[in-house]
């Protein structure tokens, strides 16, 4: 079983451990704080265990030809695309305002850091774990640098081969054991067939010492709670308020509704994941006096006879005797009273039964 890591104060994710549920709400606010602080609200009564949003310090994320681009895309907010981010960007300040209302309503807040100086105001901030977005994981400075500061950190996958994938375990676990890898393919929506789920096995058979989970950007839940039943420990999904709102995440991102679903389901496919121990369950009694069949006499046998695989036969029998994995077990026994043809064969008719205890 993969190691426990304690993401959140109080809070472990691995092993036996409930998934940790991350409602990113990234930049899916449209730069409004009080609709940030509704999702913030919407996250914690739908039942996730954590909002998360997007923190870039613009001039560090992006060089100077970068932020001037003309942005024209019908999701722009603005002429150039530093304007556009400009936008959806909070101030420290208002950070600090979420996250505090975040505390008032009892769900963890945290942000991926898009950059090292955004890094560095999270740890100022005292966020509970960093999320590294998969544009990071192959920036291996980064790394190294958000590893040292002794978080736990969730670092996603996409666009990295698993090649890359060795290298951030190598850079980060020998600083800072304490962080686990989130299958994710980067694409808005993603479709089904570029999900790769088994990518999560192979990661749990790589890094059997981390926890691992998965980022989905795709419509629906199904594909999310299969990750949970392949054993993911974390599932991180976009959430909105208005899927038709402006802005190229929503269409990927869950609305209250699914929110709710998804939740509903992880907790029930984690109920239903139960023992590896296969065995006749107390639930299961009633069906089994009711339908569960029994050795019958095929033909009468008589007192004394020494019975055979053609005198005997299985039928649904009452009372109750010998169950039908028993049937090769009682040929070359022998009978101490006489069989009615059709009648149940119990342990009181075969001569020096010793009853099995089953395993």
């Amino acid at each position: 079983m993969p190691r426990e890591i304690e993401l959140c104060p109080g809070r472990r994710v691995g092993g036996d451990q409930p998934c940790f549920i991350i409602a990113e709400i990234g930049q899916n606010h449209q730069g409004d704080l009080d609709i940030a602080k509704r999702m913030i609200r919407m996250a914690k009564e739908c039942g996730a265990d954590c909002a998360k949003f997007q923190k870039s310090e613009l001039e560090y994320k992006f060089n100077k030809k970068a932020l001037e681009r003309p942005y024209t895309s019908k999701h722009s907010w603005g002429k150039t695309y530093g304007e556009h981010k400009r936008h959806l960007e909070f101030s420290h300040d208002q950070y600090r305002e979420l996250k505090k209302y975040a505390e008032e309503i009892g769900i963890f807040f945290t942000a991926s850091g898009m950059d090292e100086m955004a890094v560095e105001f999270l740890h100022e901030l005292d966020v509970p774990f960093f999320k590294v977005g998969s544009g990071d994981t192959n920036n291996f400075p980064y790394l190294e640098k958000t590893a040292k500061k002794g978080r736990p950190m969730v670092i996603s996958s996409g666009m990295q081969s698993m090649n890359t994938m060795h290298q951030v375990y190598q850079i980060v676990k020998p600083i800072n054991p304490n962080f686990c890898f989130l299958q994710c393919t980067s694409a808005y929506p993603l479709q089904p067939e570029d999900v790769n789920l088994r990518v999560i096995s192979a990661y749990q058979s790589a890094f059997p010492d981390i926890p691992i989970g998965y980022s989905g950007h795709e419509t629906g839940i199904a594909i999310s709670v299969a990750a949970v039943a392949m054993g993911a420990k974390v599932v991180e999904r976009h959430v909105t308020l208005d899927k038709t709102w402006k802005g190229s995440d929503h269409q990927a991102s869950l609305e209250p509704n699914e929110l709710v679903e998804l939740v509903k389901a992880i907790r029930t496919v984690e109920k239903a994941m139960g023992s590896p121990v296969k065995q006749l369950l107390p639930c299961e009694m009633a069906c089994n006096e009711k339908l569960g069949k029994s050795v019958v006499a095929k033909v009468a046998i008589p007192e004394g006879a020494i019975l055979t695989l053609d005198m005997l036969t299985v039928k649904v029998g009452e009372p109750k005797g010998f169950p039908p994995e028993s049937i090769f077990d009682l040929v070359g026994q022998k009978v101490k009273k006489s069989i009615e043809e059709d009648e149940t064969i119990t342990e009181q008719v075969v001569e020096n039964h010793v009853k099995k205890v089953k395993c």
